[in-house]
């Protein structure tokens, strides 16, 4: 495609302005690690919301959304729509309680709530499980999307998108620290909404297209649009539907959406200057993130049917794209090069700010892990906050580069998206739970981090469809149960075989983090001086619920009134505006 000086310039512009944010924030971001991880923990809830959508804005996100609806419809967003739960559980629930510990990250938390050797090993292992191994495979998913849009849009290879990408990124993360990230993340999620927004708008009208009623009506989309899978078909409610919302959301732990919050969505809920900041950061990120995206994304996937209805169309049209990129995850990119001059140097620059937003924020939240729970805490105690934070900047570096190596290896979105689900198949629940059970212990949390690991690589490498654990053709959501079962089973039994943690270390966790006392009567019985409030667990889960159906209505009123459906549009408005009236009225109640 050709690429005009306007489109050059907007390109140009975005890159400086993301350039200077990192420089004007490196000087405050390293006057210690914790300005450098958490920009002082003073950060009010409209910024951080908005940058945990930024980050979760990836470049791979429309990516992966085109694979789904080009394979399974509308409807297989359900596999990542259940999340929603996750996210307001974090919301009600979570999220004062990630404030209240204090911690500079997730990981510290484990040396809180668990004690002796087991706590360190874990907090030690998952530094670098998570902070690198786990880490680069999700920003490596994020420069598969980069490497895919470079190459079609651009006509660049691999490694010269990658360089590019990177660069950049790299350098405004590792002087600016999170604030730096945060508020490049806001210029980002304007840059971005508005690409996505106006390339919908416009490739609605192409003329192999039309108009938005044509797109509807067409044949090859008219079966992709219902919201929920054909309910006479058991065979894609229940992976598609049934096993999403039922096992998936709670049960598994995935970046971005673990279960009681977590990575770096507990980073930005710790930067932040009290408990309802970091409750009105998570509320902003889940309606964002659930009702305000995907439908431009969505609009451009059916339309990509139209024009490219087979993965051989597009490698006729993009012959230069080698076959172990090629897939339906590409049709997003592909449908993008209609675009005009002017529009698509908006666009351009909102998937490369997609893609720098996510990086830069998991490189800041990877490096707190190896600077904080590693280095600091393993390594060099005595080390000097300068020193802490050059390691932070060393490690940012090493990070990019890591995953770039990776990207090189991976062929499709989807892909890994499903790797990674597998891999946290049944750990889900320990993290809900560990703040209102006092019987969980750092033994539970290693075993299933063992097991789910090892069923993943048995799933991943070795034949399925033989050995102890049969998956016919066309069941791979049984993965996901299997790894589910076994896992929680593993645990349960492992946490009841198991000594408790010590009564001191347990009493020193629910002074400061002030849970519900459900699930820690056995213990506070013991002590009787100790205050046993039974919290406000039930109203929150209730919260949680009402927030979930106005999340669910706002996502489907927006489908509705794109499907001209205007009474279901509307009704589903209603219990939008409804839902956000009851959560309203309930914001000062939350504490």
């Amino acid at each position: 495609m050709n690429i005009s000086l306007i489109d050059w310039a907007i390109i140009a512009a975005f890159f400086v302005i993301s350039m200077l944010i990192g420089i004007y924030t490196s000087k405050q971001a390293g006057k210690s690690a914790k300005d450098f991880f958490l920009s002082g923990r003073n950060m009010p809830w409209w910024l951080l919301g908005v940058s945990m959508v930024a980050t979760t804005f990836s470049a791979d996100t429309p990516n992966l959304v085109t694979d789904i609806v080009r394979k399974n419809g509308v409807s297989g967003n359900w596999v990542w729509w259940a999340f929603l739960l996750t996210g307001m559980l974090t919301v009600f629930v979570y999220a004062k309680l990630w404030r209240r510990s204090e911690v500079t990250t997730d990981l510290e938390f484990y040396e809180m709530r668990y004690g002796g050797k087991p706590a360190a090993f874990l907090r030690a292992f998952r530094a670098i499980y998570l902070g690198v191994f786990f880490n680069v495979a999700i920003m490596a998913t994020v420069s598969l999307a980069a490497i895919k849009i470079g190459g079609v849009m651009l006509g660049l290879e691999a490694w010269e998108t990658l360089l590019l990408a990177s660069i950049v990124t790299v350098i405004y993360s590792s002087l600016g620290g999170l604030k730096g990230v945060l508020l490049t993340d806001f210029f980002q999620f304007f840059i971005a909404m508005a690409g996505a927004i106006g390339a919908a708008y416009y490739i609605i009208d192409l003329p192999e297209i039309g108009s938005l009623d044509n797109l509807l009506s067409h044949p090859n989309v008219s079966d992709k649009l219902n919201l929920f899978p054909d309910m006479s078909d058991m065979n894609l409610v229940i992976p598609l539907l049934l096993m999403p919302l039922a096992i998936q959301w709670w049960a598994t732990w995935y970046p971005g959406a673990e279960p009681g919050g977590g990575g770096y969505i507990a980073q930005r809920m710790l930067s932040a200057k009290d408990e309802k900041n970091a409750i009105g950061a998570t509320l902003f990120f889940n309606i964002a993130h659930y009702a305000l995206r995907p439908w431009p994304w969505i609009i451009i996937a059916l339309a990509s049917l139209i024009v490219f209805p087979q993965i051989s169309d597009l490698k006729a049209a993009f012959p230069a794209i080698s076959d172990d990129k090629l897939g339906d995850d590409l049709a997003y990119s592909a449908m993008l090069t209609y675009l005009p001059t002017g529009l698509i140097g908006v666009v351009l620059a909102s998937l490369i700010a997609a893609v720098m937003s996510t990086l830069s924020t998991h490189l800041n939240w990877g490096s707190s892990y190896i600077v904080n729970d590693f280095y600091l805490r393993f390594w060099k105690p005595e080390a000097t906050d300068k020193e802490l934070v050059l390691v932070g900047r060393i490690s940012t570096v090493l990070l990019m580069v890591l995953a770039a190596i990776f990207a090189l290896a991976l062929s499709n979105a989807l892909q890994a998206f499903q790797v990674l689900l597998q891999i946290g198949a049944g750990t889900g629940l320990i993290f809900i739970l560990r703040w209102f059970w006092w019987r969980i212990n750092a033994y539970t949390e290693i075993s299933a981090m063992v097991i789910s690991f090892a069923i993943a690589l048995y799933f991943e490498f070795v034949n399925p469809k033989v050995g102890w654990i049969t998956i016919p053709d066309g069941q791979e959501y049984l993965k996901i149960l299997y790894g589910v079962g076994i896992t929680t089973l593993v645990w349960l039994l492992v946490t009841l075989l198991t000594k408790p943690e010590k009564d001191e270390i347990l009493l020193s966790f629910y002074r400061k983090v002030r849970p519900a006392a459900f699930g820690w009567k056995k213990l506070l019985d013991k002590y009787p001086e100790e205050k046993q409030e039974a919290g406000r667990l039930p109203q929150e889960i209730g919260l949680m619920l009402i927030g979930s159906i106005m999340v669910y209505a706002a996502l489907f009123s927006v489908g509705f009134w794109i499907y001209g459906m205007t009474t279901y549009a509307l009704m589903a408005t209603c219990v939008a505006i409804l839902g956000g009236f009851v959560l309203i009225l309930s914001w000062k109640n939350l504490r």
